[in-house]
């Protein structure tokens, strides 16, 4: 339950640049279709191979999706407090100076965002590629031509064709999303409904959570509550159901284009999230009553299996156009509001002036839009599932903890600033969040480090960038907040 603070002089918002067009309901499917994509389906293989226990698995899924809550309640004020386009940038320069912001958006650029898009995109591909194998046949030519997948290809073709149906305005932007977050969503909650109660309904449940216990005391019988995962497996599972949940601020960026932003977007960010936590908890609870815990350890098509069983193998390949249609969806989200990003990096004076630009008809930001897709297309012929992922967390794993820290430090330097939401738990709740997620990070450096130096690389590399940019624009003005370029 949210806690409202006494009542204060309005939020001052941001000159209107972007049209404010999305409601409540808009912002909780656009978090749901962020976050929904194809993690869900890739990941939950993975989670079991780790743990390889029943209670662990459930727990693990319940346990990524409260810190990922935990965060969304930090960001609710953060983002009720500055309701501006960009989100995360603004809480870090308010927070921390603008060094930060340029950081993050430098990274966003070339790891978080892009390689996010280029990562959901090759799972599109590789799922519609299974699921229609004359379409490898026919782009044979092509991937010889450019030495790439056509996975690789189906992918690089989805981000085209999403942007520009994203350049076309944000409503006609949002409808699609909506239309495949509510398709998909549907569909994994009559999945996990199905698999529970396949079972005898509640039986269902009962019998998860005996395998659970059985599980449990036979650990304490050997000397461990753990015997079947030792902690080292139990972070390499956390780190694949957090990727799983990944996207759950993406309403942040889009602050700038929500009707009421101080109300609406707390609301649509945390029911949002909460709704993705009970349908994974749903979901992860169906696979388990219908696949034994050693089939469901390390398979890649656990829902196909899953629907298979319950209802067949034509079931088991109609769970693969879920996945297309899934992916697909959070793809949409995704490119929609991560271009949101740069144009108030460029009104900062961080980024060239055109970043900032916005289409004079459609009120999109045109420039930020194709340049972050042009990007993410490279990454996606060059890239793999895996180690885009990989960065992408790491990386995105050191700015959510600044953000959350800064909570501490703007209740104490902007102290007076109208706070229509206040975080839930604090100071608790952010603290532990914080811990957590650090915590988390070693753990991915040590057991990942190629993809996370890489990642970390390609951001420290923002620094020297950062104070040439500066350099080169002191003395210089830049385009006032007011008055944004069109083009």
């Amino acid at each position: 339950m949210s806690r409202r603070a006494a009542a204060g002089p309005a939020i001052p918002i941001e000159p209107t640049r972007l049209a404010r067009r999305l409601g409540t309901l808009d912002g909780a499917l656009l978090t749901i279709g962020a976050v929904v994509g194809t993690g869900i389906f890739l990941t939950a293989g993975d989670v079991a191979a780790a743990v390889r226990a029943p209670a662990l698995v459930i727990g693990v899924w319940i346990g990524a999706g409260l810190l990922t809550l935990a965060g969304a309640l930090a960001y609710a004020e953060l983002g009720a407090m500055l309701p501006r386009a960009g989100g995360l940038y603004h809480f870090l320069a308010e927070a921390w100076g603008p060094v930060w912001g340029f950081l993050f958006g430098w990274a966003c650029f070339l790891v978080i965002m892009s390689g996010g898009i280029a990562a959901i995109s090759i799972g599109f591909g590789e799922y519609l590629v299974g699921a229609l194998p004359g379409l490898e046949l026919a782009l044979a030519p092509l991937s010889r031509t450019l030495r790439t997948g056509a996975p690789q290809l189906v992918a690089a073709a989805g981000i085209v064709v999403l942007t520009a149906v994203n350049h076309f305005g944000v409503r006609s932007g949002a409808t699609t999303q909506n239309l495949f977050t509510f398709a998909k969503a549907l569909a994994l909650f009559v999945l996990g409904l199905a698999g529970l109660a396949a079972g005898g309904g509640a039986a269902g449940l009962h019998q998860v959570a005996g395998v659970a216990s059985d599980s449990m005391l036979a650990g304490s019988a050997s000397g461990s509550a753990f015997a079947g995962a030792a902690w080292g497996g139990l972070s390499v599972a956390l780190i694949a159901a957090l990727w799983t949940y990944d996207g759950w601020y993406a309403l942040t960026f889009s602050a700038g284009e929500l009707r009421e932003p101080a109300r609406s977007l707390p609301r649509g960010l945390l029911i949002g999230v909460a709704a993705v936590v009970v349908l994974y908890a749903l979901v992860n609870l169906a696979y388990l009553r219908v696949l034994p815990i050693e089939q469901l350890s390390g398979s890649r098509r656990v829902a196909e299996a899953t629907a298979a069983a319950l209802w067949g193998a034509s079931a088991g390949r109609a769970i693969a156009w879920l996945v297309v249609v899934s992916s697909f969806g959070c793809l949409a989200a995704t490119i929609l509001y991560s271009s949101r990003l740069y144009g108030p990096i460029a009104e900062a004076g961080h980024l060239p002036s055109a970043f900032g630009a916005v289409h004079p008809r459609w009120r999109v930001p045109v420039v930020s839009l194709w340049a972050q897709s042009a990007w993410a297309v490279a990454l996606t012929l060059s890239g793999t599932y895996a180690s885009l992922y990989t960065m992408v967390v790491f990386v995105g794993i050191g700015f959510h903890v600044a953000a959350v820290l800064g909570l501490f430090r703007l209740r104490i330097t902007h102290a007076a600033l109208p706070r229509p939401y206040r975080a839930w738990g604090y100071p608790v709740l952010p603290l532990m969040y914080a811990i957590a997620m650090l915590a988390l990070a070693f753990d991915t450096l040590r057991a990942t480090p190629r993809e996370s130096t890489m990642g970390l690389l390609l951001t420290l590399a923002g620094l020297p960038a950062f104070a040439l940019w500066r350099r080169f624009r002191s003395g210089k003005s830049h385009q006032p907040p007011g008055d944004v370029p069109t083009v």
